[in-house]
This record gives C-alpha cells, structure tokens and sequence, in this order.
C-alpha cells in the first residue's frame, strides 16, 4: 500500500463536485462490502463510471491500527475521482479517518444506511438516519478540520417511513456543509420491496445540493429511467455493476471483453482467489447455461479458472 500511497501524492487529485456541474448524470459505483476494492473499481472506471466509492470501513478501527488501513485501503494514481465510506458514531474519529484519508481520496462519505444488525447494535449505518443533531455534528467537524476545500463530504441514508424527517435530516446536513446526498429509497426495514423513488425526488425537490439516487438499478436504460423519475443529479449502482461492470457505458450484458479486462486487472493487482472467482461468477451469471454454472462456480484455484475460461470463451 506504501508504493501505492507515493504514487497517489504525485497524481492529481479530483474535485468531485465537478461532476456533479458537468451536466450529466453521474454514474457511480457503490460501497460494496468486499467487492468495490481497487481492482474492481479499475474495472469499472473503463467502462464509464464517473465516480467510485470503497466499501465501507470502520473508521475508529482505521485510526487505531496501522494493521486496517493496509488491509482496507489500497489505491493508485488512477483511482479517481475516489471516495471513502466510513462507518463512524464520533465527530472526532470521523474527522481523524478523514484527515488520514485526504491525502490519497477525493472525499469521504458517512455511512448513515447500513441496515445490518451488527452495524446497528453498534451505533453506525442505518441507526443514524435517527440522530440528525449527531450526522450534522460530524459533517461540520469533518468540514472545519479538512483544510483542503475541494475534498467533499457526503453521507449515504435510507428513508423513514414519515418522509418528513427524512427531509429534516438531509436540509440538517446541507446547512451543515454535506457536499451531496445519497438516498438508497428504502426504509430500514425494508429489504426487497420496491424502491421508493417518489421519495427520492420529494428529497431532491426540498435541496439545493447534488442529490443521488439508489436502489435497484440494474441497466442503463434503469439509471435513465431513475434519473427521470426522481430528477436526482447521480445514480449508485451494486449489484448491477457486479453482473455486468460494462453496463454504463451500455452494454446489456457483460462483454467478453470485459470478462477479458477483469482477469487481466486481476492478476496484476494480486487479487484473492476467492474475489477474483466471485466476480466472474457474477459476471457470468446471464451468459452461462445451468450445466455450465455447475462447473464453473466450483472451481477452486485461479489456474483452473484461466483454463475454463479459455477452452470455452478464448479468453
């Protein structure tokens, strides 16, 4: 990571916000646990996403232990625009990730939306979208302590079921300096019903700061739909970028010659077997028949895998 740091102090850091002046919608790759790492975001930023978030990291964990940052955080000169997903409850650790972060990312984000219950029990992600005082604290103590005016500050959320305090909560944070908001539109509680993007636009309707929206956006053709439905400045995608890393600049299913791109990013960024086969697996999930999912999702080593997907797809 060391190497990796030097060589992002001579590159340029982005403002992010200049996407958001560009005109057009920008397209992002959401924190996924795991899977949005430097190579995946490599892969991604090839095929036209804008703006690449990490997954999140544990920011008290991140400030105490040279050990986490090493293994949470990697980056190099051409992972930009990049921002980095923090869980944290404290406005001082929060400001302590960010200023050991601002050097080598363009911005951080608060995670204010993860609805798993151990992040809950311990006071981050979704339980925070219920203390506006707190979300406001930390964005303004992140906002006096960064010197650097370019590097942003945004939080992630999910609804309420009275919409109002959801609009409480993010008009809090824009008067305290959030550089954008992010609405996955889903409550809480909710897990695989429909999204609600009347919400997101009521949200974007009550603000004068970038507003992006997420929540099941799977295609392109979806993220324009979305775009129009809720009038939000960007669009984040999960799992659609993982079944098909292409599809914003496109594609209705993942190219081979994307297929082609994620081995050879892969492989020279020393990714772990166990990442480098799942995201394949995802991959490949639309373009692989039934008998050829058998075989292929257990394969247990990365020759294996090169070989497969040489006898049968020449790459």
């Amino acid at each position: 990571m060391i190497g990796d740091i030097r060589e992002t102090k001579e590159c340029q850091l982005k403002d992010p916000m200049d996407l958001f002046h560009s005109g057009q919608v920008v397209k992002i790759c959401a924190p996924m646990v795991r899977y949005s790492k430097l190579a995946f975001r490599t892969l991604v930023r090839k095929y036209s996403c804008d703006l690449c978030y990490t997954p999140m990291i544990v920011a008290a964990d991140f400030v105490r232990s040279a050990k986490a940052r090493d293994s949470e955080f990697t980056t190099n000169k051409g992972d930009h625009p990049l921002i980095v997903q923090f869980a944290a409850k404290e406005a001082q650790i929060l400001c302590d990730a960010a200023r050991i972060i601002c050097p080598f990312a363009d911005g951080i984000d608060l995670n204010c939306g993860c609805p798993q219950r151990w992040a809950i029990s311990e006071g981050y992600g979704a339980c925070l979208i219920n203390k506006p005082e707190l979300v406001k604290d930390m964005v303004r103590h992140v906002r006096s302590q960064i010197d650097n005016p370019k590097f942003s500050v945004s939080i992630k959320i999910r609804i309420h079921e009275d919409l109002k305090r959801t609009v409480d909560l993010c008009q809090k944070a824009e008067a305290a300096g959030v550089s954008w908001i992010t609405v996955h539109g889903r409550s809480i509680e909710e897990r695989h019903q429909p999204v609600h993007y009347d919400a997101i636009k009521i949200i974007k309707q009550s603000m004068s700061i970038p507003i992006v929206a997420n929540g099941d956006i799977k295609t392109l053709k979806d993220a324009e739909n979305v775009h129009h439905l809720t009038e939000a400045d960007g669009v984040m995608v999960a799992r659609g970028l993982l079944a098909n890393p292409a599809m914003f600049a496109g594609y209705e299913e993942t190219p081979f010659q994307c297929i082609q791109d994620w081995v050879d990013i892969a492989l020279e960024h020393g990714t772990p077997f166990t990442c480098f086969h799942h995201h394949l697996m995802y991959m490949m999930e639309r373009i692989t028949s039934k008998q050829e999912k058998k075989v292929f999702n257990v394969l247990s080593s990365t020759s294996a895998v090169l070989d497969y997907l040489n006898d049968h797809y020449g790459v």
